[in-house]
């Protein structure tokens, strides 16, 4: 065999056992980079070459793209990452699927592109293949050197060989990638469809923002990595966006539960307003107020989503991290999926405080009504039918169903609450309460809570948010008992209540509104404890809107055989006792008495009358009439003579000191003064002190 044959033979293993070399490292690679620096390494030992790349055809812009690169000097690593295809040696190989093999770069003239790689690369001779598997045009493999006439001798058809190796490898290695990058996006859509799932399980039992949103950025960090998280709702009472929940572990005080975010310069405003996702980069809006916070809080990156249901804008979601660049598409897509639900849950939540609001409004209702049935003097209906008092209830049919603010004079016991009652009951505001104070019976440092509410922890024994008895009586009516005994530092707190409806609890700078009608009673001159500067003169003025004076039981004699009827009938069933007529006598002398008390007088002395009464007639301790009439001591020197021309004052002062020397001077107690005249202790005390009356030594 002649040397020749010889050396052809050894060519011919050496490329089928490169060939075979190549089969091992394509079914050992699976790394596409690892793949192709394994193949120049190889391909090496059988061409001699500087560079060895894989270029890919691009449609969309169509130009051959550099995919992968190996050379051996610097100098070809700075080869074009794209040429066009038309007018290229790689371009044309890629059309016409035919190899191109180039002896001197300068010397051609069939590519106009080839002048590029002669003017800045050192390239002098390169082979151009095509990389082609049965199902597809994979790209061009070129072979490049700086040496002319490098391909001369090349075995072609090995050479084609070695491209369909590599086109299978590229091929096989690009499956795998997208194989890999398939699983990848099927394992993202399963762990989003797995967190939307768990959102939505984790809002439909959570009803707290606060805690809504702390669990939703634990479920939502394994998705999409963030450092904080926030949600701002829309007050439609100020037209801004208001902090709901922050979850900012590195930066707790960024922003405080309740603080305004304006609509103007903020990305929650943008977001909000244009109803469209916004993202933040690099430090954008870093100029606007919360821009800088966001700044000096480290953000770099922010996402947010508005919250939208029914077509009416909640506010928005956000979630910020300190890194640059932090979110993609697929991110702001995901969050907008969770802004839906987020949306539904907000609302949910709004609804569930508004019925939580009325439950709590019904129960403080309920518990004031039950208190008021217990200490409710059970008048069942106003009982006369004097001219006086008809002109009376005529007034009160006229103003009730109007808004307007009426103040009831009458000594006491003349039923002022009853009128009130009666305002209520035939005013437009009947389905709402009817609530009560007497700003006599509570102490003076309490009133205002008591009328306004606190907040917790706003004085020492606020253990517990109250509502106050305006917030109460919201689109019902409010009715002022004693409202002489108001404090002036409080009476200003009440005049804005009634000019602007509006106040704050103790404790809290929030503004509530209120819608409540205001029915107040005096025994007193108010005109001159106005003149003397013990009233503001336009509270005054405000209460004094429609004045309905309840004439004393004195002034209306003939009602009394009525009252006395109704009162020994209603007490003869509470006692079980067969009490079926009143002595003529003894109307008459109901009838003569000038009745101090007033109506109060009448049913206390009525229910003793009850309780003495053996018979049938009712048994009236009319002695007690005329003592109460003539006796006069010296310990009395304020006994005046009862006629109309006594005072309100004068006459509630003689009553008192009547039912006090009665008592022995004994304020409490079943037998005391307080239960003689149907009043509570304090209540006694305060207006003893406010009388100026003292036991004498």
């Amino acid at each position: 065999m002649s040397i020749n044959a010889v050396q052809s033979l050894d060519i011919q293993q050496q490329q089928y056992l490169t060939l075979h070399e190549l089969s091992k490292a394509i079914a050992t690679h699976r790394n596409l980079s690892d793949l192709f620096h394994d193949l120049a390494d190889r391909l090496n030992q059988i061409f001699d070459f500087q560079s060895i790349s894989v270029m890919l055809h691009d449609e969309s812009q169509n130009v051959m793209r550099l995919h992968i690169l190996e050379a051996s000097e610097p100098a070809f690593q700075q080869a074009p990452a794209e040429i066009p295809t038309e007018g290229s040696i790689t371009g044309w190989v890629w059309r016409n699927q035919r190899p191109v093999i180039v002896r001197d770069v300068d010397q051609e003239t069939r590519f106009p592109i080839a002048q590029v790689l002669r003017g800045n690369l050192p390239v002098k001779s390169l082979c151009s293949l095509p990389l082609t598997t049965a199902h597809q045009r994979v790209g061009v493999l070129n072979i490049v050197s700086d040496k002319p006439g490098a391909y001369d001798k090349l075995d072609l058809e090995f050479a084609r060989l070695v491209a369909a190796q590599i086109a299978i490898a590229l091929d096989n290695a690009f499956n795998f990638q997208e194989a890999q990058c398939y699983q990848r996006q099927l394992a993202r859509e399963r762990d989003r469809s797995e967190l939307l799932l768990e959102v939505n399980n984790m809002l439909v039992s959570n009803l707290n923002l606060r805690e809504l949103l702390s669990a939703l950025s634990v479920c939502l960090r394994r998705v999409v990595p963030h450092d904080a998280a926030g949600l701002a709702l829309y007050d439609y009472t100020i037209s801004q966006l208001r902090v709901s929940a922050l979850e900012f572990p590195s930066k707790e005080d960024l922003f405080v539960e309740g603080e305004v975010i304006p609509l103007e310069e903020s990305l929650a405003g943008i977001a909000f307003t244009t109803r469209q996702t916004v993202v933040l980069d690099n430090g954008a809006h870093a100029e606007s107020p919360v821009g800088k916070r966001f700044a000096a809080a480290g953000v770099k990156s922010c996402l947010l989503v508005p919250l939208v249901s029914h077509d009416r804008a909640l506010g928005v979601l956000s979630v910020a991290s300190l890194r640059e660049n932090a979110f993609t598409g697929e991110d702001a897509e995901l969050l907008n999926q969770i802004a839906k639900q987020v949306s539904i849950a907000v609302e949910n939540a709004f609804a569930f405080r508004k019925i939580e609001a009325l439950k709590n409004r019904l129960e403080e209702e309920k518990l004031y009504l039950e208190e008021e049935i217990r200490t409710e003097y059970n008048f069942e209906e106003i009982i006369g039918g004097s001219p006086v008092l008809k002109r009376v209830l005529q007034d009160v049919e006229t103003v009730a169903r109007t808004d307007s603010n009426v103040l009831i004079y009458g000594e006491t016991g003349t039923g002022k609450e009853l009128i009130a009652r009666a305002i209520h009951n035939l005013s437009l505001r009947r389905e709402r309460t009817l609530v009560k104070v007497n700003c006599a019976a509570i102490p003076t440092g309490l009133l205002e809570s008591e009328m306004f509410g606190h907040e917790k922890g706003a004085f020492t024994g606020a253990i517990e948010r109250r509502i106050g008895r305006f917030e109460l009586a919201h689109q019902g009516t409010i009715f002022l008992d004693e409202v002489e005994d108001i404090p002036l530092e409080l009476q200003p707190k009440l005049l804005r209540v009634l000019q602007e409806q509006e106040f704050e609890r103790l404790g809290s700078s929030r503004t509530i509104r209120v819608d409540a009608r205001i029915v107040a009673a005096t025994n007193v001159d108010l005109a001159r404890m106005v003149a003397e500067k013990k009233f503001r003169g336009d509270l005054y003025y405000r209460l004094n809107v429609f004045p309905i004076a309840l004439p004393p039981l004195r002034e209306r004699p003939e009602d009394i055989p009525m009252l006395a009827h109704f009162f020994a009938q209603k007490f003869a069933q509470l006692m079980k006792k067969p009490i079926e007529r009143i002595p003529a006598e003894a109307i008459a002398a109901l009838t003569g008495y000038s009745w101090p008390g007033n109506i109060r007088e009448l049913q206390n002395l009525i229910e003793r009358a009850v309780i003495l009464t053996r018979g049938r007639a009712l048994e009236i301790p009319l002695a007690e009439l005329r003592h109460s009439t003539n006796s006069v001591t010296p310990e009395t020197p304020e006994m005046i003579d009862q006629t109309n021309t006594a005072t309100l004052k004068d006459v509630e002062r003689e009553h008192i000191l009547r039912a006090l020397r009665q008592s022995n001077w004994v304020v409490g107690g079943p037998s005391g003064a307080a239960s003689r005249l149907g009043l509570n202790r304090t209540t006694l005390n305060h207006r003893m002190r406010k009388l100026g009356i003292t036991r004498p030594r």
